[in-house]
This record gives C-alpha cells, structure tokens and sequence, in this order.
C-alpha cells in the first residue's frame, strides 16, 4: 500500500522545501549581530473591513460549534475566529501544497547530499558545516514523525493521503495543526465518526481543545491569554493581531480595552 501511495505520480519528491528551510536558519545563525528590522504592531490587513465582515458571517454560521467549544474549554467565539481568520482566512486559504509530498521530501532529506546542492551559503566554517547537518537532520526527523501522523490522521478521517493540502511545511486544515496536533487534539464535533480538520465545525473544536491543553481558562487575563495564543504561534504580531480582530468583533473600537 505504502509503495503504491509513494509511487504516484503526483507525489514527488522536492529537496528544495528542506534547503528553504536551512536556508533560513543559515540567515539567521549568521545574522544573530546584527540589527533586525521590527515586527509589525499588527497584522493591519486582517482589519480590514472586508475579513471583518466574513469573520462575522463566520460566526453567524457557524454559532452552535463557537457555543460548545466555549462551553467545554471556555474559549470565546470571538478569539476562535479571529485565529482561524489569521490562520487560514477561515478557510479560504489552507495551502496549496501536498502535505504529505511536502513532510516526505523533509523526511528524505536526511541525506545531506540531496539538499547540499541548494544552500545558498558556500565556505561555511566548519562548525557551521557540521551544525547545518545536524539541523537538517533533526529537521529530517521531525519531518518522518509528522509524515507518520498524517497517515494515521489520513487513514482515520478517510481522506487519500496524497489529496490533503498543506502549507509549505505540512500544516493541515482550517486551524493548520501539524499532523501530530492534528491526532492529538482533534476533536469530530458534527457526528460523522472522523476529524476533519477541513471543516468548520470540528476545526473550531479542535482548535478550542489545543487552546485549552495549552492553559486558556476563564477568567485569564488579556496578557495570559495572549501568552497562550503564542503558543499557538511564536509571534507577538500574530498574538496582538489576533486580540484585535477579536476586539472587533466583540464591538470593542479600542483594542487595548
């Protein structure tokens, strides 16, 4: 079954998803002393007034799922949508990528001799040398986990694996869980007998479920609930612009309020 899966033709491997993401991690090892530009305040585009009106079609249509996972993990609709508006524009925009291609191509990418040819950096010391290898494969090894898991998820949701769209590197579904999120915290709210993270009602579920595994309790207050949102995503601009698009759904015009 596997061989078969691996040998379509759709699924294709591609060392220049591995040589990216070293690529960025070389740009940033090197560029430790020196001054970075700024991260944004907030992600301005997600207020516009257009997403903002589709955030609030989205919880119209979607209130029973909003309603049960607040009252089971205590996550406001509000903040829900907001993250799956700044994740995947509620939907909208889920990657165009093969997850599973895509999680392969990093898993193969153990062998450094496939990747090497694409690194931008030539005549790197050697303790960098060494440290790129060692990354790449740590990388790999992630990688190999996560394929693992989006089997499984595949298997147990029905989909065909090499169908499943992803982002550049492998996150899945409306709320873009990594296939090991995607086992963990899945959640079928709407009956079927399967978690599909590409629907509405299970991704709010789900996301809700991670939220809570990851501290949001009732009554946290705006700084604690901004420290779990970043867990969510290791960015301060995502977790303030998140907090914002909430307060403006909730009618707030000061999102410091």
């Amino acid at each position: 079954m596997l061989t078969a899966l691996f040998s379509r033709a759709e699924v294709r491997f591609d060392p220049l998803i591995m040589a990216r993401k070293m690529n960025a991690l070389i740009e940033v090892k090197l560029s430790t002393d020196k001054p970075r530009p700024e991260a944004p305040e907030l992600y301005l585009r997600y207020l516009n007034p257009f997403l903002l009106m589709q955030a609030r079609s989205f919880l119209d249509a979607n209130q029973p799922a909003l309603r049960e996972a607040r009252a089971r993990f205590g996550v406001p609709p509000e903040v829900l949508t907001a993250l799956l508006l700044v994740e995947t524009k509620l939907g909208r925009n889920v990657g165009s990528k093969s997850a599973l291609s895509t999680l392969a191509s990093m898993a193969l990418a153990v062998d450094f001799s496939m990747v090497a040819p694409h690194i931008d950096y030539r005549d790197l010391p050697p303790h960098l040398g060494l440290w790129l290898r060692w990354r790449t494969a740590q990388k790999a090894a992630w990688a190999y986990t996560e394929l693992k898991a989006l089997l499984v998820y595949a298997k147990n949701a029905g989909f065909d694996p090499a169908s499943i769209p992803g982002s550049v590197y492998g996150a899945i579904g409306i709320c873009q869980f990594m296939p090991t999120n995607a086992l963990r915290y899945g959640m079928d709210l709407d009956g079927d007998g399967r978690v599909n993270l590409f629907d509405p009602t299970d991704a709010v579920l789900s996301t809700a479920r991670f939220l809570s595994a990851n501290g949001w309790r009732e009554g946290l207050s705006r700084q604690r609930q901004m420290a779990v949102l970043y867990r969510y995503n290791h960015s301060h601009s995502y977790t303030r612009t998140i907090m914002a698009v909430a307060d403006r759904l909730r009618g707030d015009d000061d999102p410091d309020q």
